[in-house]
């Protein structure tokens, strides 16, 4: 597979919905079980923000890894 035909497969509308749900639903729960006490107790700092986006790029790389290598193991 072909970083183009990569590129055209993450970005389908159908697979960057399916994508970007899991990303908000596993990158909230993390967020919320790893740094809810923070921010309830401290705010946000720029650490903490960029812990919590990382939350949420973490299930979606893996999402979009998962289905790259579902599609690249298909037949064509």
């Amino acid at each position: 597979m072909t970083t183009s035909a990569r590129l055209k497969t993450v970005m389908s509308p159908t697979h960057l919905r399916r994508t970007g749900t899991i990303s908000l639903v596993v990158g909230t729960w993390l967020t919320a079980f790893n740094q809810g006490d923070a921010l309830l107790s401290s705010g946000l700092s720029s650490m903490l923000g960029l812990k919590i986006f990382l939350n949420y790029l973490t299930p979606f790389v893996v999402a979009n890894l998962g289905l790259l290598s579902h599609h690249s193991g298909s037949p064509q």
